[in-house]
């Protein structure tokens, strides 16, 4: 009896195992939206490293494999991944990841992008067509992204759509509550000015009431000058500003150059989970 029991057992497992649906998400953020959303019934794949520049990300033949087997697929749709993410698709030949389909979830459907440029030059730099792609750093947008997810698990794993549902529920609840907490904690800091490496908060400015307008970039994806770092830091002394954003694959001691002459202090920000130790999911606790 216990034999058949353990044949039962091993059985049922290897069937819950191959229930579970593939996803793939390209940025750590999404993924841990996934996983919030997806629990215990997705296998997850995330592409690019949470230390590493999402605009430049090493392309693995594992990525291909990756993207084949998988039926659902989460992307900024915001060109964020342009420059590494097409040619993968191209030779995963994955039709269910084709846009407009089921499996595929483009994070910034619905969201009204900021800073679209009017005009768009290569003397802008690393400007985005589209808008500034780096919305997941708002809470408000993370729950309309993991709603997106939820809907797009749900219709390609009917059977478990009310698990996907009760997560976005669980996992909206969790953001209500924090972001009390989070608007209690920003509130002394409310128009104040911060500089940031890199152009990749000003959703996270609009929704806390921070000024985050210069950048030790002069144009983005464009390596500070000294000419540009002199300018930036006489704007710092004019204006006081005593804060300088750095993430973890921006280079950090041109950031300490700068707070050394200005007084600041360097503040390293991680745009995403597992950036930075303490970091590991969206919210953690």
């Amino acid at each position: 009896m216990k034999r058949i029991l353990l044949i039962l057992s091993v059985f049922l497992s290897t069937l819950s195992a191959e229930a579970k649906i593939n996803v793939v998400a390209t940025l750590p953020d999404f993924g841990s939206l996934a996983r919030e959303i997806g629990g215990d019934n997705i296998n997850l794949t995330v592409l690019a490293k949470p230390t590493e520049d999402p605009h430049f990300v090493d392309a693995r033949p594992s990525f291909v494999v990756a993207l084949r087997s998988a039926d659902v697929l989460i992307d900024g749709g915001a060109e964020l991944e342009l420059g590494w993410l097409p040619p993968l698709l191209q030779n995963a030949r994955n039709a269910k990841l084709d846009a407009g389909k089921p499996g595929r979830v483009q994070a910034s459907q619905g969201i009204r992008l900021m800073e679209v440029p009017a005009n768009l030059t290569r003397a802008a730099g690393d400007v985005h067509a589209l808008g500034n792609p780096h919305f997941t750093v708002d809470p408000i947008i993370a729950k309309a992204i993991a709603q997106h997810i939820a809907q797009a698990l749900s219709a390609v794993d009917p059977s478990n759509a009310a698990t996907y549902e009760a997560n976005y529920k669980k996992f909206e609840a969790t953001i209500n509550a924090k972001l009390q907490e989070w608007g209690a904690v920003m509130l002394p800091f409310k128009g104040q000015h911060v500089v940031a490496y890199h152009d990749s908060w000003p959703y996270f400015g609009h929704r806390f009431g921070l000024n985050i307008e210069i950048f030790l970039e002069p144009k983005p994806g464009i390596p500070p000058s000294p000419s540009h770092l002199a300018e930036v830091i006489g704007q710092m002394k004019a204006q006081k500003i005593k804060a300088i954003i750095v993430e973890p694959y921006h280079d950090r001691k041109i950031a300490e150059r700068v707070a050394d002459a200005t007084g600041a202090k360097v503040v390293d920000f991680a745009q995403y989970p597992g950036g930075l130790p303490g970091t590991e999911t969206y919210v953690t606790p």
